[in-house]
């Protein structure tokens, strides 16, 4: 797929995709996250910091690519070149898969602040697929931030995690750190968002969770066979044909990327219904 270059700012943004709860769609996201925003025309490269598990390469589709990972650039052992897996699909879109085999000891902030700083020269947006929870790999995917997208479900569990990880990238951050640096932006992003379950109080509704959060809503992912069906072939839905989860996540990186555009939860059950949410434009 060809796509029409935007013009490439002074330095890339970092962006980190987290959550404090396994199971949420975190990887997922970042895969379709990353697509969405190379399909725009932006240079944009995802990271794994999942160290031990590296899954972002299967959802990616490029596992039997890897040659070189990210440890072994930070242990030099290779150069970020060798380890970067460019996409077939897209030629604004690379991916820097992760070890599967290695302990997260093997990352050093010093090292990942190496590896952060060149790919800012290169990637108009560099996406950090962190790993669940707030141990080694995720502290270091989140603390050279710029932005997150914090992932949750529409379940207490999930959004009280989440909570917890926005406290991290306020006081454990190199932004929250730099006396005179902005924090870091962080917007939220529901994912598996059934209306029927929430109709019933399965779920909770939109706006219970961003009254616990306090951070914008950046977008809102309705559960999905299409996203089962993509993550079992290695597409990010976003490059899998047309569905309403995808159609979620272009909304999403669209204002991610600044652009104003409606808040509307895009139904699964009928194709192109949604409903409007009034008063929730980003």
């Amino acid at each position: 797929m060809t796509t029409e270059l935007k013009d490439k700012p002074p330095l890339g943004r970092v962006i980190v995709v987290t959550s404090g709860k396994g199971g949420v769609g975190k990887t997922t996201s970042s895969a379709a996250i990353s697509a969405a925003l190379a399909k725009q025309g932006f240079r944009t490269v995802v990271v794994d910091f999942d160290v031990g598990l590296r899954n972002l390469d299967m959802i990616m589709g490029c596992e039997r690519r890897v040659v070189f990972d990210f440890i072994n650039v930070i242990q030099g052992d290779a150069k970020l070149k060798q380890a970067l897996i460019k996409d077939k699909r897209l030629e604004t879109l690379s991916i820097l898969p992760t070890s599967q085999t290695r302990d997260k000891d093997a990352l050093t902030k010093e090292g990942v602040e190496q590896i952060l700083n060149e790919l800012k020269t290169e990637f108009d947006y560099i996406v950090c697929d962190s790993p669940a929870g707030i141990e080694r790999g995720a502290q270091l995917a989140m603390y050279y931030a710029d932005e997150a997208v914090v992932v949750t479900n529409p379940e207490v569990s999930s959004v009280r995690d989440s909570d917890r990880v926005l406290g991290l990238l306020n006081s454990q951050t190199k932004r929250a750190e730099t006396a005179d640096a902005e924090p870091i932006k962080a917007q939220v992003l529901i994912t598996r968002y059934d209306q029927s379950r929430v109709d019933i109080g399965e779920m909770m509704t939109v706006e219970d969770v961003l009254e616990i959060l306090a951070v914008p809503l950046l977008g809102v992912i309705p559960e999905s066979k299409a996203i089962l069906r993509a993550s079992n072939v290695g597409t990010p839905v976003v490059l899998d044909g047309p569905s309403a989860a995808a159609q979620a996540y272009e909304d999403a990186v669209t204002r991610l990327t600044g652009t104003e555009l409606e808040m509307r939860i895009v139904e699964e059950r009928r194709p192109g219904l949604f409903r409007r949410m009034f008063g929730r434009a980003t």
